[in-house]
């Protein structure tokens, strides 16, 4: 079993526990995602797809010396963002399982929502964004089956004498997030519970679910910790993320009790010394929508997802 210090973060697959791998993609940004195999005596279980066909496709490429002959019988989604499900198409012959709300919130953002964001005309500055941020991915063609089989709460799996535990964690991150823990070897993947080097991004909430899920993960006490994105982690990792969440509830709500609006929140919080931490990480502009996001549970409220892309390209840009 190798430690988060002993993998390194390059882009392919890295056995991080005995018949346990993951899949890896410097530098984690947008749509940057990490996957996951566990391999069986007979059989393998795969954790979420990748961004494109063309990605997914040289993942299984090269699983396929593991696979041949411990075909993937099961592939479980993390949640419904593309980055984690719009391969899944390229998995044949494999049940598909994830959570309930994960499948709804797949039909509701196929892969054609992503090609419109991308032709849309949101002004120079969000077309910037929105080009910087997705534009080394190809997403016309894709069509994401619906899941085989889902879940609320919790399921046990049963894959070649190995239990695989999932656990529902969200509404957080998106409506139907899941940890997919593996016992036997104290390995969790977290999917985007987890972001490490980069900045978490709230699609959905409340933020209390997020921290929780975060305790879960600790309370899991495993040693080989994989995120959605970014490298191998531990419990460190896992207390920093909940760090930057904890700390962004509260600041917003000092400043929503004021008066102050989310826009103004997020311009005060970006020049305070407390966020300057945080400005290291990756797409630390995310800022923007989780603020949002925070207002939204105190009273309501939403943006569209051009304005939420455009508050981003704001903060990126400097303007």
């Amino acid at each position: 079993m190798r430690t988060a210090d002993e993998t390194p973060y390059t882009t392919g697959l890295h056995e991080v526990a005995d018949g346990v791998f993951a899949w890896l993609q410097p530098d984690g940004g947008w749509g940057w995602s990490n996957a996951g195999l566990l391999a069986t005596d007979d059989s393998s279980l795969l954790v979420d797809t990748l961004f494109d066909l063309k990605l997914t496709r040289a993942m299984l490429d090269a699983m396929a010396p593991i696979t041949d002959t411990r075909p993937i019988g099961t592939l479980v989604n993390t949640h419904a963002n593309g980055d984690h499900c719009y391969g899944n198409s390229l998995v044949t012959g494999a049940e598909v399982v994830t959570t309930e709300a994960a499948a709804r919130e797949m039909g509701a953002v196929p892969p054609s929502a992503l090609v419109a964001l991308m032709h849309a005309d949101m002004g120079e500055t969000t077309n910037r964004y929105v080009a910087d941020a997705f534009g080394s991915f190809t997403f016309e063609g894709i069509e994401v089956p619906e899941p085989d089989r889902t879940f609320h709460g919790e399921l046990d799996l049963r894959i070649g004498g190995h239990t695989v535990r999932l656990l529902e964690v969200g509404p957080a991150h998106t409506a139907g997030d899941l940890l997919v823990h593996l016992p036997d070897t104290k390995t969790v993947f977290c999917g985007d519970i987890l972001f490490i080097g980069g900045t978490p991004i709230i699609w959905d909430g409340p933020v209390a679910n997020w921290v929780a899920a975060c305790d879960r993960i600790l309370d899991l006490d495993c040693d080989v910790i994989v995120p959605g994105h970014g490298p191998l982690t531990d419990a460190d990792g896992v207390r920093a993320v909940r760090g930057y969440l904890t700390w962004l509830e509260a600041s917003c709500r000092v400043r929503h009790v004021t008066g102050m609006s989310a826009a103004d929140t997020v311009a005060d919080l970006a020049a305070s010394d407390d966020f300057a931490q945080y400005r290291q990480w990756g797409e630390w502009e995310r800022l923007a929508v989780n603020v949002r996001a925070i207002y939204r549970e105190i009273d309501g409220g939403d943006g569209t997802i051009p304005d939420l892309f455009a508050a981003m390209a704001a903060l990126a840009y400097g303007i």
